[in-house]
C-alpha cells in the first residue's frame, strides 16, 4: 500500500482497502450495478459480486472508524469537516518516483456517516502545482462533494 514513497496500487484497490477498513471488514467486489430494471421500473435482474468477509475483524473496523473520524474533526482532514456530519477520512501525500523530483500525488479518502458508512469518496491530485498536501488540497474537494451527496442519499447534521 501507498505511504509516502511513489504509489504502488490502483486507486480502485485503495478504495476497495478503504471500504473493508470502515464496512466492519468486508472486501466488496468493485462493481457498477446491483440490478437492471425494466421500462416499467420493475427489477429483471440482480447482480451479485464477491464478497470476503472478515478482511478485519469488526473490532479493529470500529476503532479504525473511530480514528478516521478523528483525523477528519481534530487533525489533517479537518478541511473536509462538515458541521453536524459525521465523516472519517484519510490524508495521504505520495511522493512520486524518481525520489527528490519534486512530484507528488495529493489524496484523500472520506466517508460518511462514521457510525453506519454508506459512502465513501476518493480524490487524488497528480502533480499538484504549489501546495501538495492531501489534507490541504484534496480534502476539500470531498468536502464540497459530500455537501452534495449526502443531502441526496437522505444523510442530514446531527
Amino acid at each position: 500500500m501507498s505511504f509516502g514513497q511513489s504509489f504502488q496500487i490502483t486507486p480502485v484497490i485503495m478504495l476497495r482497502a478503504a471500504a473493508a477498513i470502515v464496512n466492519g471488514g468486508k472486501l466488496v467486489t468493485p462493481h457498477f450495478a446491483v440490478k437492471a430494471a425494466g421500462a416499467d421500473g420493475e427489477t429483471v435482474q440482480e447482480f451479485c459480486y464477491e464478497t470476503v468477509t472478515d478482511a478485519i475483524t469488526e473490532e479493529t473496523s470500529n476503532t479504525m472508524k473511530d480514528i478516521l473520524r478523528q483525523v477528519v474533526e481534530d487533525g489533517g482532514g479537518k478541511n473536509a469537516y462538515i458541521e453536524g456530519f459525521s465523516i472519517g477520512g484519510k490524508t495521504a501525500t505520495s511522493q512520486k518516483l524518481p525520489r527528490g523530483s519534486g512530484k507528488y500525488i495529493a489524496s484523500f479518502v472520506g466517508f460518511s456517516s462514521v457510525d453506519n458508512p454508506r459512502v465513501i469518496a476518493m480524490c487524488l491530485i497528480d502533480e499538484p502545482q504549489g501546495v501538495y498536501y492531501g489534507g490541504t488540497i484534496a480534502a476539500p474537494v470531498i468536502r464540497e462533494l459530500f455537501e452534495n451527496i449526502l443531502p441526496y442519499l437522505e444523510i442530514y447534521p446531527n
